[in-house]
Protein backbone atom coordinates (compact mmCIF):
# COMPACT_ATOMS: atom_id res chain seq x y z
CA UNK A 1 0.00 0.00 0.00
CA UNK A 2 1.29 3.41 -0.90
CA UNK A 3 2.33 6.02 1.86
CA UNK A 4 3.53 9.43 1.44
CA UNK A 5 6.64 8.72 1.40
CA UNK A 6 6.00 7.22 -2.19
CA UNK A 7 4.26 10.11 -3.85
CA UNK A 8 5.83 13.47 -4.94
CA UNK A 9 4.99 15.71 -2.09
CA UNK A 10 3.87 18.27 -4.70
CA UNK A 11 0.37 16.27 -5.53
CA UNK A 12 -0.49 15.21 -2.32
CA UNK A 13 -0.14 18.58 -0.40
CA UNK A 14 -2.30 19.64 -3.47
CA UNK A 15 -4.67 17.32 -3.39
CA UNK A 16 -5.09 17.28 0.49
CA UNK A 17 -5.09 20.76 0.70
CA UNK A 18 -8.70 20.52 -1.73
CA UNK A 19 -9.74 17.87 0.72
CA UNK A 20 -9.42 19.77 3.81
CA UNK A 21 -11.08 22.85 2.33
CA UNK A 22 -14.10 21.14 0.50
CA UNK A 23 -14.53 18.53 3.71
CA UNK A 24 -13.65 19.47 6.57
CA UNK A 25 -15.37 22.72 8.49
CA UNK A 26 -13.05 22.72 10.91
CA UNK A 27 -9.88 24.26 8.75
CA UNK A 28 -11.14 27.59 8.31
CA UNK A 29 -8.56 30.59 7.59
CA UNK A 30 -8.35 32.83 10.45
CA UNK A 31 -9.83 36.69 9.75
CA UNK A 32 -6.27 37.84 9.47
CA UNK A 33 -5.40 35.63 6.83
CA UNK A 34 -5.59 37.62 3.90
CA UNK A 35 -3.13 40.10 5.32
CA UNK A 36 -0.39 38.65 7.24
CA UNK A 37 2.96 37.70 5.72
CA UNK A 38 4.28 33.66 6.73
CA UNK A 39 7.42 34.76 8.24
CA UNK A 40 9.66 38.35 9.13
CA UNK A 41 11.55 37.54 6.26
CA UNK A 42 8.93 37.94 3.50
CA UNK A 43 7.97 41.54 1.84
CA UNK A 44 4.42 40.61 0.51
CA UNK A 45 1.89 38.35 1.98
CA UNK A 46 0.90 35.33 -0.05
CA UNK A 47 -0.70 35.89 -3.29
CA UNK A 48 -2.55 31.74 -3.30
CA UNK A 49 -6.10 32.96 -1.97
CA UNK A 50 -5.80 29.09 -0.47
CA UNK A 51 -2.79 29.63 1.12
CA UNK A 52 -3.88 28.49 3.91
CA UNK A 53 -5.30 25.22 3.02
CA UNK A 54 -2.21 24.51 1.37
CA UNK A 55 0.14 25.33 4.25
CA UNK A 56 -2.42 23.20 6.67
CA UNK A 57 -1.89 20.71 4.29
CA UNK A 58 2.41 20.59 4.46
CA UNK A 59 2.20 20.68 7.80
CA UNK A 60 0.28 17.40 8.26
CA UNK A 61 2.45 15.74 5.88
CA UNK A 62 5.39 16.85 7.61
CA UNK A 63 4.09 15.79 11.10
CA UNK A 64 3.11 12.66 9.58
CA UNK A 65 6.77 12.26 7.95
CA UNK A 66 9.02 14.04 10.63
CA UNK A 67 6.71 13.01 13.36
CA UNK A 68 6.79 13.82 16.89
CA UNK A 69 7.48 17.37 15.95
CA UNK A 70 7.17 20.57 17.59
CA UNK A 71 6.14 23.99 16.70
CA UNK A 72 9.63 25.38 17.05
CA UNK A 73 10.82 22.98 14.15
CA UNK A 74 8.24 23.65 12.49
CA UNK A 75 9.15 27.33 12.20
CA UNK A 76 12.85 26.14 10.95
CA UNK A 77 11.08 23.96 8.38
CA UNK A 78 9.02 27.00 6.86
CA UNK A 79 11.74 29.45 7.12
CA UNK A 80 14.21 30.57 4.81
CA UNK A 81 16.94 33.49 4.23
CA UNK A 82 16.81 36.77 5.42
CA UNK A 83 17.83 39.23 3.05
CA UNK A 84 20.26 41.75 4.91
CA UNK A 85 21.57 43.93 1.75
CA UNK A 86 25.06 44.10 1.67
CA UNK A 87 25.77 41.39 4.56
CA UNK A 88 25.53 37.71 4.50
CA UNK A 89 22.34 36.60 4.63
CA UNK A 90 20.89 34.62 8.07
CA UNK A 91 18.39 31.95 8.55
CA UNK A 92 15.05 33.08 9.60
CA UNK A 93 12.22 31.06 10.62
CA UNK A 94 9.02 30.99 9.72
CA UNK A 95 5.57 32.66 11.54
CA UNK A 96 4.87 30.65 14.64
CA UNK A 97 1.28 31.58 15.02
CA UNK A 98 0.74 30.33 11.58
CA UNK A 99 2.13 26.86 12.80
CA UNK A 100 0.36 27.20 16.03
CA UNK A 101 -3.22 27.43 14.66
CA UNK A 102 -2.95 25.49 11.68
CA UNK A 103 -1.42 22.61 14.36
CA UNK A 104 -4.86 23.81 16.79
CA UNK A 105 -7.57 23.35 13.65
CA UNK A 106 -5.81 20.18 12.24
CA UNK A 107 -5.89 18.80 16.28
CA UNK A 108 -9.55 19.81 16.55
CA UNK A 109 -10.49 17.57 13.09
CA UNK A 110 -8.41 14.88 15.07
CA UNK A 111 -5.65 14.59 12.44
CA UNK A 112 -3.37 15.58 14.95
CA UNK A 113 -2.37 14.62 18.52
CA UNK A 114 -0.11 15.97 21.36
CA UNK A 115 2.46 13.69 22.48
CA UNK A 116 3.41 14.93 25.80
CA UNK A 117 6.66 16.95 25.59
CA UNK A 118 7.91 15.70 22.11
CA UNK A 119 5.66 17.63 20.05
CA UNK A 120 2.89 16.44 17.84
CA UNK A 121 2.45 13.36 15.91
CA UNK A 122 -0.55 11.97 13.34
CA UNK A 123 -3.77 10.47 14.69
CA UNK A 124 -4.94 7.01 13.41
CA UNK A 125 -7.53 9.26 11.12
CA UNK A 126 -4.93 11.27 9.55
CA UNK A 127 -2.96 8.52 8.49
CA UNK A 128 -5.66 6.73 7.53
CA UNK A 129 -6.55 9.59 5.53
CA UNK A 130 -2.75 10.34 4.15
CA UNK A 131 -2.44 6.98 2.87
CA UNK A 132 -6.10 6.79 1.00
CA UNK A 133 -4.66 9.84 -0.94
CA UNK A 134 -1.29 8.34 -1.72
CA UNK A 135 -3.18 5.14 -3.26
CA UNK A 136 -5.34 6.93 -4.68
CA UNK A 137 -2.76 9.02 -6.56
CA UNK A 138 -0.06 6.09 -7.12
CA UNK A 139 -3.35 4.65 -9.15
CA UNK A 140 -3.55 7.84 -11.26
CA UNK A 141 0.33 8.36 -12.12
CA UNK A 142 0.40 4.29 -12.79
CA UNK A 143 -2.47 5.29 -15.64
CA UNK A 144 0.07 8.02 -17.26
CA UNK A 145 3.83 6.27 -16.30
CA UNK A 146 2.90 2.51 -16.07
CA UNK A 147 6.90 1.89 -14.71
CA UNK A 148 5.64 2.81 -11.85
CA UNK A 149 3.40 -0.34 -11.20
CA UNK A 150 6.10 -2.09 -9.50
CA UNK A 151 6.82 0.34 -7.06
Amino acid sequence: MPTPYDIPPAILIERLASHLKDELDVVTPPAWSKFVKTGARNIRPPTNPDWWFVRCASILRKVYVKGPIGIEKLRQEYGGRIDRGAQPEHAAKGSGAIVRNALHQLQKAGLVKPQRTEGRVVTSEGRRLLDRLSTEIKKELEKTEPALAKY
